[in-house]
């Protein structure tokens, strides 16, 4: 069944995920806050700032309205920074259908209030969304699913038909869609794993080898799944596609914009001057901040979390934290894992 589908922000993700949904046959609108950028998209069916050298589908319409994008639209879907996300729901709620299914695919929490995307859409939308709010997460590098790459993702929601209806609007043969009851897993776990890919960027530039990035791999996860059960998550949620799935994916290619950021800090270069060559949102700086907090509030260990903290805002040398992660003490692998839990 083809339906009418809003997907709010022209960034390299949204962007992609509105030609997949092009792809399906869906009637899609993409919202894009520049009247240039929009109709860049729109006449030359291209985007180059975000994804050069591509050709967006030709059926795929732009526009820098909201009101045109939203109205009449069956699905919304939120492709915004999660800085962005509260701003945007607010302005979007007034022209958002009554039964529209609203989903998001943003990877990181609300700063101020450490709010997952999903609480942040419920109380700008309103409790009558609850149930159709689904999350969109897993391994699915932009550049790769616009090429039509095999792509395994993963939809969220605590309702089993709306988790569904995602499932059905997306998937096709080159993006394999499944489903998961666990909310708070599924955005935790994407959130969290941009912290361990900036410390994987910060390992591969100081030329620390695949020992070195195996275990930041393997205890990185142990902290996402120690802090996200604390907050209520299931933990097999991280041993799937939002977890381990994610980790990898974002940790190992330098299509990682987190991965190239820890990459470029090793390399000498101070985080504004980072931020400000890659010229997009870098989720997982904001998300570290977020992490240490959280870390606290939960009382769970993080010392991954806590030693990137201290390099990105604290000025600390990576080598030394490097040597600070290794000289912890003596501790036993699984009892500290189930132990934190």
């Amino acid at each position: 069944m083809k339906g009418r589908v809003a997907v709010l922000g022209a960034g390299s993700w949204g962007t992609v995920l509105a030609a997949v949904l092009a792809d399906n046959g869906h009637d899609v609108t993409l919202w894009a806050r520049r009247e240039e950028q929009a109709q860049e998209i729109d006449q030359a069916h291209t985007n180059r700032k975000y994804l050069p050298d591509v050709k967006l589908p030709e059926t795929l319409r732009a526009t820098s309205s909201l009101s045109e994008a939203l109205k009449g639209k069956e699905a919304v879907l939120f492709a915004v920074p999660s800085h962005s996300m509260r701003e945007i729901a607010r302005e979007a709620r007034r022209w958002i259908e009554a039964d529209a299914l609203v989903i998001h695919a943003a990877k990181g929490f609300e700063i101020d209030s450490l709010k997952r995307m999903s609480e942040v859409l419920a109380e700008e939308l309103g409790a009558s969304y609850a149930d159709r709010i689904t999350v969109l997460s897993g391994p699915s590098h932009a550049e790769e699913v616009i090429r039509r790459c095999p792509t395994t993702v993963v939809v969220a929601s605590q309702s089993a038909q709306a988790a569904e209806q995602a499932q059905m609007l997306f998937m096709n043969t080159y993006f394999r869609v499944y489903t998961n009851p666990d909310v708070i897993g599924v955005e935790v776990g994407g959130a969290l794993k941009n912290i361990i890919a900036l410390s994987a960027g910060l390992v591969d530039g100081l030329g620390f080898g695949d020992n070195a990035k195996a275990a930041l791999l393997t205890r990185g996860l142990a902290e996402i799944a120690r802090l996200g059960h604390a907050m209520g998550a299931e933990p097999i949620t991280f041993v799937g596609l939002a977890g381990v799935g994610d980790l990898v994916v974002t940790c190992t290619s330098s299509h990682s914009r987190n991965w190239r950021a820890g990459h470029m800090i090793s390399q000498g270069k101070k985080l504004d001057e980072v931020l400000a060559t890659m010229g997009m949102v870098v989720e997982g700086v904001r998300t570290t901040k977020a992490a240490y907090v959280l870390k606290e509030r939960y009382q769970v260990e993080m010392p991954i979390a806590e030693q990137l903290y201290s390099v990105l805002f604290a000025d600390k040398d990576p080598e030394q934290a490097v040597k600070e992660l290794m000289g912890r003490g003596r501790t036993q692998e699984l009892e500290e894992i189930i132990g934190g839990w």
